[in-house]
């Protein structure tokens, strides 16, 4: 009997360490680990659903805007509780997300539901008050993947500033950050403002959607620094150095898990002349220009394709450079940073230099300086010590706004 019970003693103490070990890092190598699931905000019906019941209901939603195991979407499901949604808003891609990137959409009826669909990306991102004319209550409900210049984080901002001028209470569903477990990149400097950056962020945030608003009402960042009042339902399970596989394609081209993950580090070259894989079925998994034939030997030949990319860089030209499909995408969460190698490897390689950057560079960087460093040749570890100390002036702000560890 004693034996069995120094047996069972070290057998709890070895799942302990096991399971201690997987928390603090997950990305490395482990041996079987049952992973409890993660559970959006969104699932958890029975935290909100009364809440809602009486008041006439606006969503802010996309084709990521679903619930429970048959990806039902929630405008739908919540229709079938007989909650009363008036209007839809949708974000860049549209309500169905079939849009190509940066394509305007216009004002639409659903044909499933025959609610009318208000576009945040066309005539205006800032929902109006006539548009918010007889909605008490705002849901947003939309899966955001950790970057600073993917824009529905400035869709929140707009809708977050619109109900707070109208005084309209916004429900965040929360929904976990594929890229949560790190935080790193330049700080935007607010002199380069854009849709694809609006505040003092790095590009890679460590917040879910729900964090990030709490962050922009207690750092002022709304316009004449108003307070939109906030009702979050948060993820259930969640910590940010989880990994989580995204049920549905947060975009047209962010369509496979590695694309996410490669999404921060890669997007920086849709500020020059190269092709990321745009027109193929592969987008962010491959990077490359027509000019760097003989430097490298990998190839790809980016199309036309409806709903993903219909006039993509470089179209129906042979592109010549590096391909990621293989690459080993933990190992951007285990160093916590983002690949700056790619971009200064490209540079170095491109024979006709003047022509690589773009003016739109500048807007995804957030800063003027990292295209002055590229071009001046600096190495990527003068380019990170230029980072700080905002980087971790950032990190240090963050805290106060974590629902999750």
């Amino acid at each position: 009997m004693f034996k069995l019970k120094i047996f069972f003693k070290v057998l709890c103490i070895s799942c302990l360490l096991a399971a201690t070990s997987f928390a603090q890092n997950p990305y490395k190598t482990h041996g079987p680990v049952k992973r409890i699931t993660i559970v959006p905000g969104a699932d958890q019906t029975n935290l909100y659903v009364s809440y809602l019941k009486g008041k006439n209901i606006g969503m802010v939603v996309n084709q990521t805007s679903v619930i429970g195991k048959n990806l039902t979407p929630s405008v739908d499901s919540l229709l079938k509780l007989h909650i009363a949604i008036k209007k839809i808003f949708g974000p860049e891609h549209g309500f169905r997300g079939d849009a190509s990137n940066g394509s305007a959409v216009n004002d639409a009826v659903d044909k499933a539901t025959g609610l009318p669909v208000i576009s945040l990306y066309g005539k205006h991102f800032k929902p109006t008050p006539d548009d918010l004319k007889g909605i008490d209550l705002m849901i947003f409900d939309i899966q955001d993947v950790g970057a600073r210049f993917y824009t529905y984080l400035s869709t929140l901002q707009y809708v977050m500033e619109a109900c707070a001028e109208n005084n309209i209470e916004l429900m965040i569903l929360d929904r976990p950050n594929p890229n949560g477990s790190y935080v790193d990149g330049p700080v935007l400097d607010t002199a380069f403002r854009s849709f694809v950056g609006l505040n003092p962020i790095p590009i890679v945030h460590g917040l879910t959607i729900a964090e990030y608003a709490q962050m922009i009402n207690g750092e002022g960042w709304l316009k004449n620094h108003v307070q939109c009042k906030l009702k979050i339902i948060k993820v259930g399970y969640y910590l940010h150095n989880t990994p989580y596989l995204l049920p549905v394609n947060p975009s047209p081209n962010l369509n496979t898990d590695k694309s996410i993950a490669l999404y921060p580090s890669v997007c920086l070259f849709e500020g020059t002349t190269l092709s990321l894989g745009r027109g193929t079925m592969f987008p962010f998994l491959q990077i490359g220009h027509p000019s760097l034939e003989g430097k490298y030997a990998y190839s790809f030949k980016p199309v036309s394709i409806p709903g993903m990319s219909e006039d993509p860089p470089q179209k129906d030209k042979v592109c010549y450079g590096i391909n990621l499909q293989n690459y080993n995408t933990n190992q951007l969460h285990l160093n916590g940073t983002i690949n700056l190698a790619w971009l200064i490897e490209l540079y170095k390689a491109f024979p006709d230099k003047e022509h690589f950057f773009n003016a739109y560079f500048t807007k995804l960087a957030g800063t003027d300086l990292l295209r002055k460093q590229i071009e001046a040749g600096k190495t990527e570890q003068q380019i990170r010590a230029s980072w700080e100390p905002a980087l971790s002036n950032y990190k240090a702000m963050r805290k106060k706004y974590l629902l999750y560890l």
